[in-house]
C-alpha cells in the first residue's frame, strides 16, 4: 500500500511514536536521562529530516522503532536509547562521531561509531569479505557489548519493515539474519527477539512454508486458549492453598521451530505433538525464590504425572546467558504431552530481556556469570589474527545454539561445555597450555581417548606431556571455537618450522643442481607445481611431498629451452601471480571416507555436483556403491533422517598436506629393547603419529604391526628404511589391516 501522509500528519505521528518509546521506561528515567534522550531525537529528527525509507515513511521513524525495541525489549538504559535514536546520524548525515562526543560524551559517540563501522560493511561481497565483516562486527564487543545489541535491534526492524524491498535483497537479508543474527539474539538471551529474527527469516527464505504454518497456527488459536484455561483451572487450587502470586500463559512454539521439528522428525504440522509450552510466572513468598520454584513444581507433578527424563533444572545451574528456570514435561488434558516452565518474575525478565536484564539484577556480585566469561573467550578468540575469517565463523556460530553440560573438574569445580563437547575440549576450556600438551584423559577415573564425547556429570581429568603436540585429526573431535582456533594456531606454528626447513633443504638441492636459489627460480617452481605461494611450496618440501625424483623432472624440463619457451608463453596469466602469504593453501584432490580417512570407490551425485574442497557426505546406495552428495544438497535432509545407517563421513583433502594411515609389517629377531628401539626411531626422527603396536615374540624371533600417521609416500619410503636399519629388524613391508 502506497505511503500517504502531509507533513502535519507526520509530525504529529513522529511525536506520538517518541511518546510511545518512553511510555515503559518514563517512571525509571531521571531529568538528566529524559533531557539527553531528548536532545538524541532532536538531532535525529533534524540529521534525517531529508530522508526517506523505501516505504516513502520518513527516516526518522526507523531510529525512533529501534530505540524503542533497545528499550522495552531489550531494557537497557538512557545511554543506550540515545545511541539508538542516533546509530544512522554519523553514517546517513553530515554528522560526525567527534560531533556526537562534543554532543553527548565519549561512551554514546564510541558505541555510535561501533554501530557506524558495521554499516560501512558492504554487504554484496563474496563469502569470505562477508565472514570478514561478520567478525569485524563481532569486535565491537571490544569496545561495548550495547553495540551488538543496539544491531540486534536495528536489524530486528528492518526484517520487520522488508516488505517494500526487492525480493531477491529479502531473500539475501533473511538468509544473513538466520545466519548469525538469530543464533547471535540466541546466545545473548534474548529469546523472543530470536524467535522473531528466525521466524521472519522463513517468511522471506521458504514464504509458502511459513504462511501455511502461521495460517494453522491461527486456526488452532482458540483451542490452545481452552486448553491453557483447562490446564490453569486444575492448578488454581492447589496453588490458591499455598498462598502463590501468579499468572499462567502459554506459549505457542515458533513457525521456524515447528518448521525445524517437521523436517528433522519428518512429519507433518498435525504431527509435532508439543506445538505449545505452559509457563507459571509467580511472585516469591519467601526469601527463597528456588524453594518456590520447587514447591510449585511439586504441586503440580501432584495434578499432572511428569516425565522424569525431560526434567530441566536450570534453577541450580543457569544457563550462560543467564538464563534460569524449571522445565518439566508432564501429560496434560486430553492425555498430551505439555511442556510447563516455572519462573520466578526476576527469572522471567531475564529469559525475555537476556543479557541487560541479568547485568541489571547481577551488579554488586562478584561470581563471573557465564555469559561474562563466554565474552571472554569470544574476545580472545576475536583478537587471533592467524585464525581465517570463514573458519572463525562456522566456529564461532557452533558455540551460537550449542546446548550445554555440565562436568566437574578433579577439585570438585563445575564447568559449562556445548553439548557434544570432547575430553579434549574440556581440557581448552581449562587452559590453552592444558589442551596443547594433552595427551589423554580420565574420565569417572576410567581412561579414555582424546576424542571422548563428555555428559553431564562427568568428573575429567587432564592428562598432559610436555613433548606432546597438536595434532591435525584433533580437529575432527574438538567442537569449541576456543579449542579450533588454538589447535590452528599450534599447527600454523609447526608449518611455519617444516616451511623454514624446506626452505634449507630446498636452497641446498638447487645448489647441488647447478641451479641459483632466487625469487625468479622459486616462483618458475611455485607455477610448476601448480601452488599459490611459496610457503606452500618450501612447506611441501619440508614435509617431504615433493622429493628428489619431482625436484628432478622441474630441472630438465627447465633445461629444454624449446619447451621453456612455450611454457613461458602459456605463464603470462595472471592467475600464475605467485602470492607471498605465510600460510599453505589446499590443493583438493582426494576425497577420503570414515574416521580412518579410506580412500574408497565413489560416484559423484547428479543432483548437487560437488566440486573438490565442498563439504560432502557418502550415502551407500543399493546398485551404485558410495554416492557423494553436498552436505546442503537438496536431499541432503530426507536421507539423513530416513537413511542415517547408510550415510558414511566423507572429506575433500590436499593429498600433499594430510595425514594418512600406514600399516606395516616387522618382523626379525628378538632382540631385547626392539619395541622401544622401533618406536624412539619412529617419534623422534620422524615426527610420526603412532595409533598402535602390536608386536609378540616366539622363540627368538618377533613379529608385529605398527599403524602410524603418514604425511605421504616419501615420509613412508624413509621410514621404512630407517626401521630396516634397527639392530634385528630383518622385514618390512606395508599391509593393509591390523
Amino acid at each position: 500500500m502506497k505511503y500517504t501522509a502531509t507533513i502535519e500528519e507526520e509530525n504529529k505521528e513522529i511525536a506520538k511514536r517518541y511518546k510511545d518509546l518512553l511510555k515503559d521506561s518514563y517512571q525509571t528515567l531521571s531529568r538528566s536521562d529524559k533531557l539527553m534522550i531528548r536532545k538524541a531525537f532532536n538531532i535525529a529528527v533534524e540529521a534525517h529530516s531529508e530522508q526517506r525509507r523505501k516505504t516513502g515513511e520518513p527516516y526518522i521513524f526507523h531510529p525512533i522503532a529501534v530505540a524503542k525495541i533497545v528499550a522495552n525489549e531489550i531494557g537497557l538504559g538512557a545511554t543506550s536509547i540515545a545511541a539508538a535514536l542516533l546509530h544512522d546520524v554519523v553514517e546517513d548525515t553530515p554528522y560526525t562521531v567527534d560531533d556526537i562526543e562534543r554532543l553527548f560524551g565519549e561512551t554514546i559517540a564510541r558505541i555510535v561509531s561501533g554501530l557506524t563501522k558495521i554499516s560501512n560493511l558492504k554487504k554484496d561481497k563474496d563469502h569470505s569479505i562477508q565472514a570478514e565483516n561478520f567478525r569485524k562486527m563481532l569486535l565491537t564487543l571490544n569496545d561495548d557489548v550495547r553495540v551488538i545489541l543496539i544491531k540486534v535491534a536495528d536489524r530486528l526492524h528492518n526484517m520487520q519493515t522488508m516488505d517494500a524491498m526487492p525480493p531477491h535483497k529479502q531473500v539475501k537479508i533473511a538468509s544473513e539474519t538466520l545466519y548469525i543474527y538469530a543464533p547471535l539474539a540466541h546466545r545473548l538471551g534474548l529469546y523472543n527477539i530470536k524467535t522473531e529474527l528466525e521466524d521472519l527469516g522463513l517468511k522471506y527464505t521458504e514464504p509458502e512454508v511459513y504462511n501455511d504454518i502461521a495460517s494453522k497456527i491461527k486456526e488452532s488459536k482458540e483451542e490452545q486458549e481452552n486448553y491453557i484455561q483447562s490446564f490453569a483451572n486444575t492448578l488454581k487450587s492447589g496453588l490458591k492453598n499455598e498462598n502463590f502470586s501468579y499468572v499462567i500463559k502459554g506459549r505457542f512454539k515458533s513457525i521456524f521451530s515447528i518448521r525445524r521439528k517437521m523436517r528433522k522428525q519428518n512429519v507433518s504440522f498435525e504431527e509435532v505433538y508439543d506445538k505449545f509450552a505452559i509457563r507459571i510466572v509467580y511472585k516469591p513468598s519467601s526469601d527463597d525464590e528456588k524453594f518456590d520454584a520447587w514447591k510449585i513444581y511439586s504441586i503440580v507433578t501432584d495434578y499432572f504425572k511428569p516425565n522424569p527424563s525431560r526434567l530441566r533444572d536450570w534453577i541450580s545451574q543457569p544457563k550462560t546467558t543467564g538464563y534460569e528456570a524449571l522445565h518439566i514435561t508432564v501429560i496434560g488434558p486430553e492425555a498430551k504431552w505439555v511442556e510447563v516452565q516455572i519462573r520466578s518474575e526476576r527469572m522471567d525478565e531475564i529469559a525475555e530481556k537476556g543479557y541487560a536484564a541479568h547485568f541489571k539484577y547481577k551488579q554488586g556480585k562478584e561470581n563471573e556469570n557465564g555469559l561474562e566469561g563466554w565474552l571472554n573467550r569470544l574476545k580472545e578468540t576475536l583478537e587471533n589474527e592467524n585464525i581465517n575469517a570463514v573458519d572463525f565463523v562456522e566456529d564461532f556460530k557452533l558455540n551460537l545454539y550449542s546446548k550445554e553440560i555440565y562436568v566437574f573438574t578433579p577439585n570438585g569445580d563445575l564447568k559449562s561445555l556445548p553439548k557434544g563437547a570432547s575430553a579434549l575440549d574440556f581440557a581448552f576450556s581449562i587452559h590453552t597450555d592444558v589442551g596443547l600438551k594433552c595427551r589423554g584423559a580420565k574420565v569417572n577415573g576410567k581412561l579414555v581417548p582424546l576424542s571422548h564425547v563428555l555428559s553431564s556429570g562427568n568428573q575429567v581429568e587432564v592428562l598432559t606431556s610436555s613433548n606432546n603436540k597438536p595434532n591435525a585429526r584433533w580437529l575432527d573431535f574438538v567442537i569449541t571455537a576456543r579449542a579450533r582456533s588454538k589447535i590452528k594456531t599450534a599447527l600454523k606454528e609447526e608449518e611455519k618450522k617444516i616451511a623454514e626447513e624446506g626452505k634449507a633443504i630446498l636452497s641446498r638441492k638447487l645448489r647441488h643442481l647447478k641451479i641459483p636459489f632466487n625469487e625468479k627460480t622459486v616462483n618458475e617452481l611455485v607455477n610448476y607445481f601448480k601452488l599459490k605461494t611459496s610457503f606452500d611450496l618450501f612447506f611441501r618440501i619440508g614435509n617431504g611431498a615433493i622429493d628428489n625424483t619431482q625436484l628432478k623432472a622441474f630441472v630438465s624440463q627447465r633445461n629444454n629451452r624449446f619447451m621453456s619457451f612455450f611454457k613461458s608463453r602459456l605463464k603470462r596469466a595472471p592467475s600464475k601471480e605467485v602470492i607471498d602469504k605465510e600460510e599453505v593453501t589446499n590443493k583438493y584432490d582426494d576425497l577420503v571416507f570414515g574416521n580412518d580417512d579410506e580412500k574408497l570407490s565413489y560416484k559423484i551425485s547428479k543432483c548437487c555436483n560437488p566440486i573438490p574442497g565442498d563439504n560432502v557426505f557418502g550415502f551407500i546406495t543399493i546398485n551404485e556403491g558410495i554416492k557423494v552428495h553436498k552436505k546442503d544438497c537438496p536431499n541432503a535432509i530426507s536421507m539423513q533422517s530416513n537413511y542415517a545407517y547408510r550415510i558414511i563421513k566423507a572429506k575433500w583433502i590436499d593429498s600433499s598436506n594430510q595425514e594418512f594411515k600406514a600399516i606395516l609389517k616387522v618382523s626379525g629377531v628378538d632382540n631385547k629393547g626392539i619395541v622401544n628401539n622401533l618406536t624412539r626411531i619412529i617419534s623422534n626422527n620422524m615426527n610420526v603419529f603412532i595409533h598402535s603396536i602390536n608386536i609378540a615374540g616366539n622363540e627368538g624371533v618377533f613379529e608385529g604391526k605398527l599403524s602410524l600417521s603418514v604425511k605421504n609416500r616419501t615420509q613412508l619410503s624413509k621410514l621404512i628404511d630407517s626401521i630396516k636399519k634397527v639392530d634385528g629388524v630383518q622385514k618390512v613391508e606395508r599391509v593393509n589391516t591390523m
